[in-house]
């Protein structure tokens, strides 16, 4: 049986409508009839502690995007949360009962494998010095099901750089691993420079890209632009997931980046997380971008 319509089925009943399948992007796979090798769930810039415009519902999305997730059958085999956990406070206190209040909302996940990196939100003010205390290392791997991940930290660095000592330790990771194995990077800032008018790039991304390019089966999952986007470096292929707390614009499509009203008539326009199905032995990846709503707590 196919799982995807399973899930999507699901997720109408639930009331999550307005589910859009993704399919035919570069570096994406949609194959009818088959079932995924596993599948995953990225969430992605929940900004905990935001209050105000644009979001009446700051406190609420959170875990209503909670909710909706352990409502999943069947239930993905990792989550992963690819930065801005937290909103960004001088208050170094402030800032950790921040983070103490996300982790106690997402600990009632169902699927206890779940994976933390933080945005700059969370780290530039004191080179993720809060976010290990509660999250562990800001770069790591992990391998599942013959799949290597590799979660790069581009915030830490209020410059907005990866820095040399955590490029040469992705070389030596790279140099060990067999360049026909499918990998995922996760990472907040695109490693590209989308739009570096509006910090929407990595200063030393190319040098991550360049060191990755001598692997066939790459795919890069990001947050920090707070919507759905997709390029491509050469065969990598690049997927940006909308935020849990406001949509912002399209790169350059308005002079400020400010975020996009909210909508009465839509509430939670903009916003939600994304499913990824790893088919093939993980070399193909079809996404679904998931709705948070005002149905899911």
């Amino acid at each position: 049986m196919n799982q995807t319509i399973d899930r999507r089925t699901f997720l109408g009943l639930a009331g999550l409508a307005g589910v859009a399948y993704a399919s035919g992007l570069a570096g994406c796979a949609s194959v009818p009839g088959t079932n995924p090798d596993f599948y995953f769930v990225q969430l992605s810039d929940a900004h905990w502690g935001f209050e105000g415009p644009p979001n009446p519902d700051a406190r609420g999305t959170l875990p209503k995007a909670v909710a909706a997730v352990n409502a999943l059958e069947p239930p993905p085999d990792f989550i992963v949360f690819t930065g801005d956990l937290t909103h960004t406070t001088d208050d170094p206190a402030e800032r950790r009962r921040r983070m103490g209040e996300f982790k106690t909302i997402v600990d009632g996940l169902r699927v206890r494998d779940v994976h933390f990196m933080p945005g700059e939100h969370d780290a530039s003010l004191d080179h993720g010095a809060a976010f290990q205390e509660f999250f562990g290392s800001t770069h790591y791997t992990f391998d599942h099901k013959g799949v290597h991940f590799i979660v790069l930290d581009n915030v830490s660095d209020p410059a907005g750089k990866i820095g040399d000592a955590q490029l040469a330790w992705l070389a030596a990771d790279l140099g060990k691993t067999d360049p026909a194995r499918p990998i995922v990077v996760f990472t907040h800032r695109p490693l590209f420079d989308l739009y570096p008018q509006w910090d929407w790039a990595t200063r030393d991304g190319a040098a991550a890209v360049d060191l990755l390019m001598a692997h066939p089966h790459v795919t890069v999952f990001y947050g920090h632009i707070h919507q759905e986007n997709h390029h491509m470096t050469g065969h990598i292929a690049h997927h940006a997931a909308r935020s849990l707390i406001f949509p912002l614009p399209a790169p350059g499509s308005q002079p400020k980046r400010t975020p996009v009203p909210w909508d009465d008539a839509h509430p939670y326009r903009g916003l939600g997380y994304r499913e990824v199905e790893a088919r093939h032995r993980g070399e193909d990846y079809a996404l679904q971008e998931l709705p948070v709503t005002r149905g899911a707590s």
